[in-house]
C-alpha cells in the first residue's frame, strides 16, 4: 500500500475511533473483507491467468447462490454420467481465482476423476467485492449439495483454511463438510494473526479492535479464536497432508508446524523454495499430491533449494488495492 494511502486511512480510523469505537469495528470489518479487483495485474499475473483460463475453458460452469443474494461459482472438469469415480474440490486462496489453480485442477481431471474448482465470492467469476470465512465455508457447502460428496478436497492458503473450518464443521450452525482426505497448501492455522495485523496496520485501538473482532463473531456465530483450524486437523480422523515452504513470506510456515503438532493424521512436507504462489503449479507439489490422493506416501522433502526467493512479495495487510494474492 502506498504510504499516503495508509496514513489517510489511519487518519479515518483515528477520527472515527473516537467517535464510536464501535462503528470504527465495523468499518474495519467491512474494509478487511473488502476483495481485490478480480482483474491480473502485471505482465507474469496475466500470463499465468491466461494460461490458467485456457486450460478451464472446456470446463462446465456453475453458479452457486449463497444466502444474502452472494453468489460462487464453480468449474467441474469430467462432470455428468461418466461412471462411478472420484470426485475431488480445489479452492484458491485470497485474490486468487480458480485460473490460478488451473495446473493443479488439470493434472487431477488427468486422473479421470471428476474435479470442481471454486471462486469464492469476490473472487474470479463470482462477483462482488465482499468475502469472510463464513461465506467461503458456505461456497464449500454449496458445492457439496451440489455436485455430491467429494472424496478429497485441496486448498491454497485462505482456500486451505476454509476446508478445514468446512471439515471440522467450526462453523456455527453448518454441518462438516463430508470428505475423505484434505491437502492444504500454505494454509494459515488459525485467523488471529490475520485480524490483529490489520489493526494495528489500521491504527485500531483496542476499543475500536475488539468491535472489530465482535464482527466476526456476529457474521458467523464463532469467536475469533473459535477458528482454530490447526488444532482441529487432528480430530478429523481422516488423512491430511499439509505442504509449506519455509521461505513463504505471506503465510508462516510456523502455521504449518501447527498442523503437523495436531495429530498423527497429520503429514507435512516441506516444498522450500516454492514460495507462497509458485507452490500451487510446482511439478513436485503436484507429484506429491497425486501420490497422497492415490494413497501413497509423498518423499519426505520435495523443495527446490535452487530456488531462493518468491515473486514479487506483497504484504498481506495491503489494502483491498493492493491486498495479497492468496
Amino acid at each position: 500500500m502506498a504510504n499516503f494511502a495508509l496514513e489517510v486511512t489511519r487518519l479515518g480510523f483515528s477520527v472515527l475511533q473516537a467517535v464510536s469505537p464501535e462503528l470504527a469495528g465495523r468499518a474495519a470489518f467491512r474494509l478487511f473483507c473488502r476483495t481485490p479487483s478480480p482483474r491480473p495485474k502485471g505482465a507474469r499475473a496475466k500470463a499465468a491467468h491466461a494460461a490458467g483460463a485456457a486450460r478451464l475453458a472446456g470446463a462446465e460452469r456453475f453458479t452457486l447462490k449463497l444466502a444474502g443474494g452472494a453468489k460462487a461459482h464453480a468449474y467441474r472438469l469430467n462432470g455428468g454420467a461418466r461412471g462411478k469415480r472420484k470426485r475431488f474440490l480445489v479452492t484458491h486462496g485470497w485474490g486468487s481465482s480458480a485460473e490460478y489453480m488451473a495446473e493443479l485442477v488439470s493434472m487431477l481431471a488427468a486422473t479421470g476423476a471428476e474435479v470442481v474448482a471454486l471462486d469464492f465470492p469476490g473472487h474470479g467469476r463470482a462477483g462482488g467485492r465482499f468475502l469472510h470465512i463464513g461465506l467461503a465455508v458456505e461456497t464449500i457447502l454449496a458445492a457439496e449439495a451440489r455436485f455430491g460428496a467429494f472424496d478429497a478436497a485441496i486448498g491454497h492458503s485462505f482456500g486451505g483454511a476454509a476446508l478445514m473450518v468446512s471439515a471440522s464443521g467450526l462453523l456455527s450452525g453448518a454441518a462438516a463438510l463430508n470428505v475423505e482426505q484434505l491437502a492444504l497448501i500454505g494454509a494459515p492455522s488459525e485467523m488471529r494473526w490475520l485480524f490483529t495485523g490489520f489493526g494495528r496496520m489500521v491504527g485500531l485501538h483496542p476499543a475500536a479492535q475488539a468491535a472489530l473482532e465482535n464482527e466476526v463473531h456476529r457474521v458467523t456465530g464463532r469467536r475469533l479464536d473459535d477458528f482454530d483450524a490447526g488444532g482441529a486437523a487432528g480430530s478429523l480422523g481422516h488423512p491430511v497432508l499439509v505442504i509449506h515452504a519455509e521461505d513463504d513470506k505471506e503465510v508462516s510456515p510456523d502455521h504449518a508446524r501447527r498442523y503437523a503438532a495436531a495429530g498423527e493424521g497429520v503429514r507435512l512436507l516441506w516444498a522450500n523454495g516454492f514460495g507462497h504462489r509458485r507452490i500451487v503449479s510446482a511439478g513436485p507439489v503436484l507429484e506429491a499430491i497425486a501420490m497422497f490422493l492415490d494413497g501413497s506416501r509423498p518423499e519426505e522433502d520435495i523443495s527446490d533449494e535452487s530456488i531462493t526467493k518468491d515473486a514479487e512479495i506483497i504484504p498481506i495487510f495491503e489494502l483491498p488495492a493492493r491486498r495479497a494474492a492468496l
